[in-house]
């Protein structure tokens, strides 16, 4: 019955299912349940001692998780037979104490705070993973802010750029997606709402004032280390449409990560690779393969979370104060969205930390058009000479002819100015890809001093 995660490469052995397995979520309802008795007891609701004995009785031995998911199918929940349990386990700890478990609430507030805290504790794993992948990109990018490479368009060669710039752009899509997790993290609220999201059972039960039934879910948010909501979110779902769209901009980010390593680790191109070690990157059948392997897991990672957290935002459309159905189509996918993305986050730190940059390859692949990469800095010379229309025609004829035969688009160049009887300008260096780089290197200062801000807020 266990999921290792055999077909999960998204997320396995990364400690990712830990996160938010039936135990996880077991632990996350208790701890619910005991901030809830804890909280009523300091308002005054129920007995001091009742509070004590709902957190002793409230351990993970005493619930059984098969009995919970058997419960599922007969009220639609884990909460009903979840409470069952707990009750029962607090009754053989201080039998006057059971009256007072799960006093006033209902199941959505307990599974949705549980749901909360799940959110809460990957969400800080993945932040902590985004900060160290973009130590490791800022160091990159810092390293080779001038080693020049091929840009590319369209999947072909462009203008030269360097790869300090293409890490900087990796780093700032990294930042960005730590900070929307963090925002999404930072909002999550506990559930207090009861029935109909009115309060009224909390209220009635302890005879409460306004004031101190207000008080309730900032006293409950306080011991989870949650946010008070402003009102019960049964049916506004904002906060965990909020954390799928920052894990979809997560995975998207990392995903662009991994789709560029991916093109550039190929065969034919080389300019990085990931590390190698003894088995990483085997093939079954072919002796001599080294597979990338952690940026195809990113890649994986990429791709199957967007379509998974639609269902959250979908779920956001549901009828009444309470669904049927919109809400308990979200556990499952929420769930996966969580490891998918922590997985990658995951991975994403392997993957950059042991990058291995090979610069003489960019530089032998810049040389692989024969000067036709700098061709729009040549045209930008020649456009006083000859126009701009008659020197982009005249380079497209020189580029294309130094493609079929293999010459140097220089000599080409050369040659065919000298027959139009133009004065060639001085090409002292002006086919050499590492002068036109653009301001690569100041925008890579740009995006590590962004870093560097970012880091200390």
């Amino acid at each position: 019955m266990t999921d290792y995660g055999i077909l999960a490469p998204a997320w396995a052995a990364t400690g990712a299912a830990e996160l938010v397995d039936d135990d996880a979520v077991l632990r996350a309802m208790l701890a619910t349940e005991v901030a809830l008795a804890e909280a009523q007891a300091e308002l005054g609701v129920i007995p001091a001692g009742a509070a004590v004995a709902i957190r002793a009785a409230a351990v993970p031995a005493h619930i059984d998780p098969a009995a919970v998911a058997a419960g599922v199918r007969e009220t639609a929940n884990p909460v009903v037979a979840f409470v069952e349990q707990l009750t029962h386990a607090v009754r053989t700890v201080d039998p006057s104490a059971a009256e007072y478990v799960h006093r006033g609430s209902t199941s959505q507030d307990i599974l949705d705070t549980a749901l909360a805290l799940l959110c809460a504790a990957t969400l800080d794993r993945i932040v902590d993973d985004l900060l160290t992948c973009a130590d490791a990109l800022a160091g990159l990018a810092e390293k080779h802010r001038d080693t020049p490479m091929a840009g590319r368009t369209l999947t072909q060669h462009a203008v030269p750029v360097t790869f300090g710039l293409k890490a900087a752009t990796w780093l700032h899509l990294v930042i960005d997606a730590a900070q929307r997790v963090l925002q999404a993290r930072t909002t999550l609220p506990v559930s207090i709402g009861g029935a109909a999201g009115t309060l009224a059972a909390y209220h009635a039960y302890g005879h409460e004032t306004t004031e101190a039934t207000l008080r309730l879910p900032a006293l409950v948010a306080s011991h989870l280390g949650l946010a008070e909501p402003v009102l019960p979110w049964h049916q506004i779902r904002t906060p965990l449409a909020d954390v799928a769209a920052s894990l979809m901009i997560t995975t998207g980010a990392l995903g662009k990560l991994a789709a560029d390593i991916l093109v550039l680790s190929r065969t034919e191109i080389g300019e990085v690779t990931e590390e190698q070690a003894p088995g990483r990157g085997a093939s079954s059948a072919m002796p001599q393969k080294h597979n990338p392997v952690f940026a195809t897991l990113v890649a994986t990672a990429a791709r199957q979370l967007p379509p998974i957290a639609t269902v959250l935002f979908s779920s956001m459309a549901s009828e009444d104060e309470r669904s049927s159905g919109g809400w308990h189509a979200e556990w499952q996918p929420l769930r996966e969205c969580l490891r998918i993305a922590a997985g990658a986050a995951a991975n994403a730190v392997r993957l950059t930390d042991t990058l291995q940059v090979v610069p003489e390859q960019m530089a032998a692949n810049l040389r692989m058009t024969r000067g036709a990469i700098v061709a729009e800095r040549v045209n930008a010379v020649l456009a006083p000479l000859l126009g701009k229309g008659n020197a982009k025609r005249l380079l497209a004829q020189v580029t294309a002819s130094a493609e079929r035969t293999g010459a140097e688009v220089a000599d080409l160049l050369a040659e065919a100015l000298q027959e139009a009887g133009v004065t060639a300008p001085d090409m002292t260096g002006l086919f050499d890809p590492a002068g036109y780089t653009g301001i690569s290197g100041p925008l890579v200062d740009r995006a590590l001093k962004h870093f560097k801000e970012s880091s200390h807020e």
